[in-house]
C-alpha cells in the first residue's frame, strides 16, 4: 500500500502529461471548411495554418494562391515574411543568455550597448511643428523594459509624435528621445532590435548567426532564415496589399530578396517551421531530448512584466500600412516577449496565452494552460486588414470548437 501511494504523484504526473488536446477528423475537416469558404470569399488571396500541441502537429493545410499573378497554388511548406514574429525569437534568444548568466533581465542596456547610457526623455512636444524638448531620464532602460516595449523606444508608423519627430529631424527611432520613462507606460517599438543587438555584443556572433546555431537549427526550422537561399525563392508568397476600392492588389515579386537582419524583423519561415518554436514552448523549452531554454524561463516569459501596465490601443500614422492595433488594448498586459490575453470568451484562447504577430498578417497565439499552439500565415497589407483579422479569428474559434 505504501509503495503504491508512493507512485500515485507519478501516474498523476503521466496522466496530465498525456492529457495535450487533439483535434477530432471532424474538426479539421470544419478549420478546412471555415479557411475554404474565406478564400473562396475573396477575404484573403491564401492562407496557411498549423495548430500544434506539445506532441506535434494536429492540423496544417493551406488554401488559395501564394501568387495570384502567377496563379501560384498556395503550400503548406510555402515561406512568408514573418516580420514582427522575429521579436519572440529574439526574446527567446535574450532568455537562453539570462539562463546562462550572461546578462540580467533587470541589467542595464547600457551595460552591453554603450549609446544607450544615460538616456533622455521627450518633456515638449510641438504637434504643430515636431518640435520638442527633453530631459534626462528617471531611470537606465533595462532588459526587461526592451523585453515588455515599456523601454520608451517607439516605431514611427504607431506613434503620432515620432512620426512627427522623425519627420523635423531626419532621425532614426533609435537616435531620437524616449517618449516616456522606462516603466512607466507602453509603446510598440523597436526595442527588440536594440535586443538583437545585445544577442550580437554578449555572444560575438552576428545575429543570425547566433540565432541558426542556438534555435533554428537545434529545432529543426529548416527554412526559417533572414536570407532566403535562391533555390526556395519560387516558394515565397506575394504580398496583396487592400487598396481603396477594397480589393487586394499582388505588389511585384522582387528579383531577389536582401537580407534585414534583425532583432524586431526580417525573418523569413512557414507556418510549420513556427510551429516548431511554439512546440519548444509547450515542452517548457525541450525540443525531444534537446533543451534550448529552461523551464523556468519558460514560465517566466508568459508572466506579466508590466505590472498596472496595459497595452494601449496604437494609432497607425500610415492607413495603408497598418490599421490601429492590437486585440486587447487596454486590457492586456506583456509578458518577457509576449502579449498576454486578459480575457477569456466562448472558443478563444485561456488568458496568459502569448500573442503576436507580423505587420503582413502572419499572426500566432500559445495557449499554455490548453498546451495549444497556433500559426496562420497570410501575406496582406495592411496590418489588422479587418477580412484579414476575420479570418483568424475565425481559425480560432474554430480550433477551439473542436478541440478534445
Amino acid at each position: 500500500m505504501k509503495r503504491l501511494l508512493c507512485l500515485l504523484p507519478l501516474l498523476c504526473a503521466a496522466l496530465v502529461t498525456a492529457a495535450a488536446p487533439t483535434m477530432a477528423p471532424t474538426g479539421s475537416a470544419a478549420l478546412s471548411a471555415v479557411l475554404k469558404s474565406a478564400v473562396d470569399r475573396g477575404d484573403v488571396p491564401g492562407v496557411v495554418v498549423a495548430v500544434v500541441n506539445k506532441d506535434g502537429v494536429l492540423y496544417n493545410e493551406a488554401f488559395g494562391q501564394a501568387s495570384t499573378a502567377a496563379h501560384r497554388a498556395m503550400a503548406k511548406d510555402t515561406i512568408f515574411n514573418i516580420a514582427s514574429m522575429t521579436k519572440a525569437v529574439t526574446s527567446a534568444a535574450i532568455m537562453m543568455l539570462a539562463d546562462e548568466g550572461k546578462l540580467k533581465i533587470d541589467g542595464d542596456v547600457a551595460k552591453y550597448l554603450p549609446k544607450y547610457k544615460d538616456p533622455q526623455v521627450v518633456s515638449t512636444f510641438n504637434a504643430a511643428d515636431g518640435s520638442f524638448e527633453t530631459r534626462p531620464a528617471k531611470r537606465p532602460i533595462t532588459i526587461r523594459h526592451l523585453l515588455t516595449h515599456t523601454s520608451g523606444i517607439g516605431y514611427s508608423f504607431s506613434s503620432p509624435t515620432l512620426a512627427k519627430m522623425m519627420e523635423k529631424t531626419k532621425k532614426t527611432e533609435l537616435d531620437l528621445p524616449l517618449l516616456f520613462d522606462p516603466g512607466d507606460n507602453w509603446a510598440y517599438g523597436a526595442s527588440t532590435r536594440v535586443l538583437g543587438s545585445v544577442v550580437e555584443a554578449i555572444s560575438g556572433q552576428t545575429l543570425d548567426a547566433f540565432l541558426q546555431a542556438r534555435i533554428l537549427g537545434p529545432l529543426g526550422m529548416k527554412d526559417t532564415s533572414y536570407l532566403v537561399p535562391t533555390e526556395k525563392y519560387s516558394r515565397v508568397v506575394a504580398v496583396n496589399a487592400r487598396g481603396n476600392d477594397g480589393a487586394f492588389a499582388e505588389r511585384p515579386m522582387p528579383a531577389t530578396l536582401t537580407a534585414n537582419v534583425a532583432g524586431d524583423g526580417g525573418l523569413y519561415s512557414t507556418a510549420s517551421d513556427y510551429g516548431l518554436f511554439l512546440r519548444m514552448l509547450l515542452n517548457r523549452g525541450k525540443a525531444g531530448s534537446t533543451r534550448v531554454l529552461s523551464e523556468n524561463a519558460v514560465k517566466t516569459m508568459f508572466e506579466n512584466h508590466t505590472g498596472s501596465v496595459t497595452v494601449p490601443l496604437q494609432q497607425s500614422t500610415n492607413l495603408s500600412l497598418s490599421k490601429n492595433f492590437p486585440t486587447g488594448a487596454g486590457k492586456d498586459h506583456w509578458g518577457l516577449g509576449f502579449q498576454l490575453a486578459a480575457d477569456k470568451a466562448p472558443n478563444r484562447r485561456s488568458p496568459g496565452s502569448g500573442t503576436w504577430a507580423g505587420i503582413f498578417n502572419t499572426h500566432f497565439f500559445i495557449d499554455p494552460a490548453k498546451e495549444l499552439g497556433v500559426v496562420v500565415m497570410m501575406q496582406t497589407l495592411p496590418f489588422y486588414d479587418e477580412k484579414s483579422m476575420a479570418v483568424y479569428a475565425a481559425v480560432e474559434e474554430a480550433v477551439y470548437k473542436n478541440l478534445k
